[in-house]
């Protein structure tokens, strides 16, 4: 018998083992931490044929709306009761500092409050077609909405699809990763404590090729929303097509930020800290290339060099400014990425490989320049600290420069010229631009990309409409 803390499934409202369990390391010792239930197809067709059991029966979608707000808003209560349990579950297994675990559960209760305010105020319209006819529209829910979340954010990145998800009156199976799992477990304890109905939501955790490609092909799903890196969404888009399931994707970035000449350089080097090293620079829409005015440019990099210089790193429990990497296989990649780019020509400020002297998976933060604009390291997401600065002469090249690549999440524009910011900012492609400050907005504001960075939206209003279809109602009035 393991002596490592367990976790399990949760399926059709219940805990659930499983035959063989998957270990779980702690990125900062590089040991294992605890171990959850490995998910197998057996288990995912039980998700599933719970979740559509709960659709059937109408137990979410055919209640009167105020029933979701009050389960909504009981379920964001029970996630703020959890958190600091909670927080530290996934400062071990992912490796995050404690306070911004804290803060992203913070989030995950921020989202449920959000769409409870709007989970009765889905309302349909009604089209005028003259005397003889009343027509109306009305927004249904999908049914069952398959949703697969990333390891970067797991309980916040679950938490953003599956509050519109049942607001909306869907049924939601979740495939959490295989890394860092085990805080996912408590977003469902808060679920079953808020009294949802058995089969509204069913969480997984197996083996992606296997369980994860079984319920995007399934025959229940109605719906399919992922996050995670673009080959993975590429899969799954080819096996959506088999069935033509609706898909919501957000997938990679290759952001960038542009520095014009007149920009505040401390509002810049404040957002390098947050836009790169948070989270160990392990975020999809993190400011991995800084574009800078050629006049501004030396400025920058001596900077942004003694910002990385001085960040303190350790492990997520310690509150350091750098923390590790979520594993083994990821610090691996990031190093490998940085090796290739200072064996292309790449000039390598500060940084460039991991951390010496420690079993945890640490990487130095990284500054690169004298990237050339085709390399991989300019056009491929790193998902690690590592920044590349670059200069440009004019706003047409910067424009140039950050929307040369396939992927198009978010960007930003530093100026206090607002009117070329703005006029920037209108050119840049990505689904959201920040100005003066990276990762402003929030839970109301919508996020999502164009190109290979996906389709749909997640958060705000907007992201609601993802989970429900229009239906269109015309009667044929008789004696009128």
């Amino acid at each position: 018998m393991s002596t490592l803390d367990r976790y399990y499934n949760y399926i059709d409202g219940a805990w659930v083992g499983a035959e063989s369990y998957l270990a779980v390391d702690d990125p900062a010792t590089g040991e294992i931490y605890a171990e959850i239930a490995e998910a197998d197809i057996h288990d995912a067709d039980a998700a599933m044929a719970a979740a559509r059991r709960c659709v059937d029966s109408g137990a979410l979608s055919a209640v009167r709306p105020a029933l979701r707000v009050t389960w909504l808003l009981a379920i964001a209560e029970e996630i703020r009761a959890l958190t600091e349990q909670a927080a530290r579950v996934l400062c071990r297994e992912n490796g995050k500092a404690l306070e911004a675990a804290r803060g992203e559960f913070e989030e995950s209760a921020r989202y449920f409050e959000y769409y409870a305010g709007m989970a009765d105020k889905i309302e349909g319209t009604s089209i005028p077609l003259g005397d003889d006819y009343v027509d109306f529209t009305s927004y249904e829910p999908m049914g069952v909405s398959v949703q697969i979340v990333p390891w970067n954010f797991p309980p916040s990145i679950c938490a953003r699809s599956l509050a519109p998800a049942l607001a909306a009156g869907n049924a939601v199976v979740i495939k959490s990763p295989e890394i860092s799992p085990l805080a996912m477990t408590f977003l469902m304890t808060a679920c079953e404590r808020a009294g949802l109905p058995r089969g509204a939501v069913n969480l997984l955790c197996g083996n992606g090729s296997v369980v994860g490609a079984h319920l995007v092909r399934h025959v229940e799903a109605n719906q399919i929303v992922f996050t995670g890196s673009v080959p993975t969404g590429q899969r799954i888009l080819r096996d959506a097509a088999e069935r033509a399931t609706p898909s919501v994707m957000e997938l990679g970035g290759k952001s960038a930020a542009i520095v014009h000449a007149d920009a505040d350089i401390e509002q810049v080097i404040d957002s390098v800290r947050n836009g790169i090293f948070f989270n160990a620079g392990q975020v999809c829409s993190a400011m991995s290339r800084l574009l800078v005015h050629r006049s501004r440019y030396d400025e920058v990099v001596e900077r942004a060099r003694s910002l990385a210089e001085g960040l303190s790193i350790g492990a997520g429990i310690d509150e350091p400014d750098l923390t590790p990497l979520v594993s083994k296989s990821q610090l691996e990649q990031v190093e490998a990425m940085c090796r290739r780019a200072i064996e292309s020509g790449a000039s390598c400020v500060t940084g460039g490989e991991r951390v010496s002297g420690t079993n945890g998976y640490f990487m130095q933060p990284t500054l690169l320049t004298d990237v050339t604009v085709d390399s991989e390291i300019f056009q491929e997401e790193v998902f690690g600290p590592v920044l590349v600065i670059h200069p440009f002469d004019d706003e047409d090249e910067a424009v140039a420069l950050a929307n040369g690549t396939a992927f198009g999440l978010v960007a930003g524009v530093f100026d206090e010229n607002l009117n070329r910011a703005l006029r920037t900012a209108r050119r840049l492609r990505g689904g959201q631009v920040f100005i003066n400050e990276w990762f402003a907005g929030g839970v109301e504001t919508p996020f999502g990309g164009v190109g290979l960075s996906g389709f749909g939206r997640e958060k705000g209003q907007e992201a609601l409409y993802s989970y429900v279809q229009t239906r269109n109602i015309a009667i044929r009035l008789k004696g009128v």
